[in-house]
């Protein structure tokens, strides 16, 4: 069968879902103009329905890839997706969704990604994981404050006005500097750490956990994909763990972004300005990056604030003071 065929074929559940998700958004919005709610209503009411929409995937799902935004997601799912490729024959350049491997062969589970940003919203279960007791999850995590300045980027060039609001980030237009998105309670460090300490504290109430470090995937990208392949029961021999190394390398996922060469893949892996490096998905990779944005005493501003208050099982209070060069 023709590879684009079978790609359209396997991704129509989803995608119909997509559109299914649109329209009831644009209802939800009309319903909510027609009553005249406020802002704040009107964020409940979308992040209420957001987190029905993935509460439902996160049900079905056989497996769950949970990460804070900006902590390497996308750099494992391409090296995810390569290994099904070679082990099950499927198409190169495809990036696995929730189903669409699985719906071209069984053997695929169902693979929920998720920034786990919306379901509490819908279930209540803000200050625990039990929405994610029974399932089997992949913690992937990075150092918060190359998470903190990556979203700052994120958010100056590639986020959706409306979606700032949506998730507490400061307004389209705000001219803040680094350094003060990074220190904002809303989008900044003190969110990111907050993220990581509450899947901390509920480690042991999972069926099955298993945390990678970003950090950890840059010093040793083979021996962490063979231990992501075996928590995911992903039959890949040294050969193929290291082809999909290779192929998920910087330079490589920096190409194929610029060309928009991932088939399917909509703006997850596009820049927002060709032009701007800074727009770019793929932009940096660099560990411990965040001090090449910042004077002496806010990196120890910024340091401080992660030693008091990140919790130590992630081993980045270690790091507070290390050299970016010494990684």
């Amino acid at each position: 069968m023709n590879d684009t065929i079978r790609i359209l074929r396997a991704s129509f559940p989803e995608a119909s879902k997509v559109v299914w998700r649109k329209a009831t958004r644009r209802l939800l919005k009309l319903r909510l103009d027609l009553t005249g709610a406020d802002q704040a209503e009107r964020i409940r009411a979308e992040r209420y329905q957001r987190g029905r929409e993935q509460y439902r995937s996160l049900q079905k799902a056989d497996a769950v890839v949970v990460s804070f935004g900006k902590s390497g997601r996308t750099w494992l799912r391409v090296m995810v997706s390569r290994l099904y490729q070679q082990v099950y024959d499927l198409p190169e350049d495809t990036l696995i969704g929730f189903d669409n491997f699985h719906n071209m062969d069984r053997r695929v589970p169902r693979l929920f990604f998720t920034h786990d940003n919306y379901i509490g919203d819908y279930t209540g279960h803000t200050d625990s994981k039990v929405d994610f007791y029974d399932k089997k999850v992949l913690l992937m995590v990075r150092d918060p404050r190359d998470v903190a300045v990556s979203q700052f980027f994120q958010w100056r060039f590639r986020q959706r006005p409306e979606k700032k609001l949506l998730n507490e980030y400061p307004p389209d237009g705000d001219d803040r500097s680094v350094y003060d998105f990074v220190m904002h309670e809303g989008g900044g460090l003190p969110k990111v750490i907050d993220f990581m300490n509450i899947w901390a504290r509920e480690r042991d109430n999972l069926r099955a956990l298993s945390v990678i470090r970003y950090e950890d995937m840059r010093a040793n990208p083979h021996e962490t994909l063979t231990q992501v392949a075996e928590f995911l029961d992903i039959p890949a021999d040294a050969a193929r763990i290291q082809e999909a190394v290779d192929y998920a390398s910087f330079e490589n996922m920096k190409k194929k972004e610029a060309e928009s060469s991932f088939r399917m893949s909509g703006t997850r892996l596009a820049p927002g300005d060709k032009s701007n490096p800074d727009s770019y998905k793929t932009r940096r990779a660099k560990v411990g990056g965040f001090r090449d944005y910042f004077e002496d005493d806010q990196i120890e501003a910024i340091n401080g604030l992660t030693a008091k208050t990140l919790d130590p099982v992630y081993r980045y209070d270690a790091d507070a003071t290390a050299d970016s060069k010494a990684k």
